[in-house]
């Protein structure tokens, strides 16, 4: 088996400090180095981690402009991204997403075997205009035309591309690392009492539903701790604050990227609501089905095929506040929780999905070369 020379672009970074797919990037990278290629990850030079090298994996940082001229830059950003990997001649070139990059589709390093994970829906999110959602659509037909090979990381995204582009997609999902014993003993009774407060945790944009759960928690009879974790400094996160300031319940508590902290409150959450409805497998709803967490989720497809029947689902504030109100920790509830701890080990446990990206990626740079 022969080792490669693996790029990773497309993220602003690792260690992760934003989302999903430095999550990803995060895990995967790492493991990559474990099994003897050599891979470098390319960081925004605004991001918090300003060494060369992150547990093995090389960290090249490109110059960023978003913090001056706002998402423009995030496309500057990628075509510094693919200039410098022109120069690098890697084996195997992986991008996570198209957004920003497909455009850029042109300059994709020749030589390379170009990967892209092909993301969520973007163009269905509700917080971009019409104009953007445009656009987005046209990003993705970009990422089709100049990529050679896919993956999906929903068995619903992996459909759609097939039905729409009539292309093989490999399904990859998210992982997630079950909850520890270690980490059951660092719950900080301080911070909070078991099971004595709903949880959620979400970037603060209007497709996560957040206002809605809020709303039917705001209604109910419920005498529990609320508590939102995510960034409040965006328009609609000052929205929500200001529209539930009134209800003492509920406590915005910012972002936490303390892992260990993040899975001890799910792990210790009464009800973990997660309305996220856009997208694919989400990284956030594997950690609390690996934290042991019982769900909430938004009734769409993406949430449906991972979770199955070992959630309660909710379509608006009105089934919200009916589940806050009668939920209740007994056997039935105890399955749930545990049919999907069975469902982390066995499908989204991360030495699988490290394992099938280092297929794919073989497989990939075989057929090309």
């Amino acid at each position: 088996m022969r080792n490669l020379r693996i790029a990773i672009l497309g993220t602003r970074g690792i260690p992760n400090h934003y989302g999903g797919f430095e999550h990803i990037s995060e895990y995967v990278s790492e493991g990559l180095v474990k099994r003897g290629h050599s891979v470098t990850v390319y960081n925004s030079h605004n991001h918090p981690y300003t060494a060369d090298n992150w547990n093995g994996v090389k960290i090249q940082h490109c110059y960023d402009p978003e913090y001056l001229v706002g998402t423009a830059g995030q496309f500057i950003y990628d075509l510094n991204c693919l200039m410098d990997a022109r120069r690098q001649n890697y084996d195997v070139v992986l991008l996570m997403g198209y957004t920003s990059c497909s455009i850029w589709g042109n300059l994709y390093p020749k030589k390379s075997t170009i990967i892209t994970n092909m993301d969520g829906l973007e163009w269905k999110r509700s917080k971009y205009s019409k104009k953007v959602q445009q656009f987005l659509k046209y990003a993705e037909k970009l990422a089709i035309k100049h990529s050679q090979f896919y993956i999906s990381d929903s068995r619903v995204i992996k459909e759609y591309l097939e039905g729409k582009y009539h292309i093989h997609s490999e399904y990859i999902p998210y992982g997630a690392d079950v909850f520890t014993d270690q980490e059951r003993e660092q719950f900080d009774t301080a911070e909070a009492l078991k099971e004595d407060y709903f949880l959620l945790m979400a970037r603060m944009e209007p497709e996560n539903n957040i206002e809605t759960i809020l709303e039917g928690f705001n209604n109910s009879n419920s005498r529990k701790k609320f508590k939102v974790l995510g960034d409040t400094g965006n328009r609609f996160g000052k929205f929500i604050t200001h529209r539930f300031k009134n209800d003492d319940r509920i406590e915005f508590k910012g972002s936490i990227f303390d892992t260990t902290r993040v899975r001890s409150l799910q792990n210790n959450s009464y009800l973990y609501f997660h309305g996220h409805s856009v997208g694919g497998t989400n990284p956030s709803l594997l950690e609390a089905m690996a934290s042991e967490a019982l769900i909430a989720a938004h009734n769409n497809p993406f949430n449906k095929s991972v979770l199955h029947s070992d959630a309660f689902y909710f379509s608006d504030a009105t089934e919200v506040q009916q589940i806050v109100e009668n939920v209740q920790r007994k056997e039935t509830e105890r399955n749930m929780v545990q049919n999907n701890l069975h469902k982390i080990a066995d499908q989204f446990n991360w030495e699988k999905i490290i394992n099938e990206y280092e297929s794919f990626i073989l497989e990939c740079h075989g057929r090309k070369s």
